[in-house]
């Protein structure tokens, strides 16, 4: 993602969010299976990612993910306890 100078998100994040909701609403009234629907929105964000960064760059942004996961911030679980 790239930042403003004042360390903002992109001003069109909040739009590309709501396409990306869009979509998993989509899929969702077709039927299609949460691990494949999830699966698809990855690799095609990979895909995208590849097309403006170095795998280094998007090794990066995976490790944080995983970091995320980890420490529970994607079910509004805070920090885990270690």
């Amino acid at each position: 993602m790239q930042f403003d100078p004042e360390g903002n998100a992109p001003a069109d994040l909040s739009h590309a969010g709501s396409i990306v909701d869009k979509a998993i609403e989509y899929m969702i009234e077709q039927k299609i299976g949460s691990l494949s629907a999830a699966s698809a929105l990855l690799g095609g964000a990979l895909g995208l990612l590849s097309r403006s960064m170095s795998d280094e760059a998007i090794v990066q942004v995976l490790n944080n993910a995983i970091a995320s996961v980890r420490d529970g911030e994607l079910r509004g679980e805070g920090p885990a306890q270690g």
